[in-house]
């Protein structure tokens, strides 16, 4: 049950991240050439269009950052864990993916914390709060933890043998 119920939870993190990474890509580029082309042909430009797209590369990057966490590439230490086999390498990885649910549950609460603070920033043309950005940091680091989260609950139901494949902060 567990298991599944974790499989499910990455499918919505990998289709969510991957839907804001696509829409905020391509908004960014699409403003940017058409600022260009209008500049190229009249010589002045959009004022927001410098805006935005400063707005939205924040939750690209978040996006791409968890995306990479589900496919282990995100951060990467593997020289203790290939040294090791069986038992020791699961404990391993356990611990790993414990270190980083805490490590990003904290980032998540002073994240949380420092929101209202930056919600009296505004952008200067459209006048946007600072937490609006400042909220993709919140998401990136609860979606971190789920997914590590999901990683250490599929684990713990497979026991799998000595070919465990490490993921995330230890592979």
């Amino acid at each position: 049950m567990a298991s599944v119920l974790a499989e499910r939870l990455s499918r919505v993190i990998a289709w969510v991240c991957a839907a804001i990474l696509y829409v905020t890509f391509g908004a960014i580029f699409f403003i940017l050439c058409s600022d260009v082309i209008l500049r190229y042909f009249s010589g002045s430009s959009l004022r927001w269009a410098s805006e935005i797209p400063e707005l939205l590369f924040p939750w690209l990057v978040m996006s791409g950052v968890v995306l990479a966490a589900q496919h282990g590439a995100h951060i990467a230490t593997t020289f203790l864990a290939d040294a090791v086999h069986g038992r020791v390498r699961r404990v391993i990885a356990a611990v790993g993916h414990i270190a980083i649910i805490a490590a990003y549950g904290l980032l998540a609460v002073v994240a949380a914390q420092a929101i209202p603070i930056v919600a009296d920033e505004h952008s200067p043309l459209l006048h946007v709060p600072g937490s609006v950005t400042y909220s993709c940091l919140l998401a990136g680091f609860v979606l971190i933890a789920l997914v590590h989260l999901g990683e250490l609950l599929n684990r713990k139901v497979k026991r799998e043998a000595d070919d465990v494949q490490v993921t995330g902060a230890w592979q």
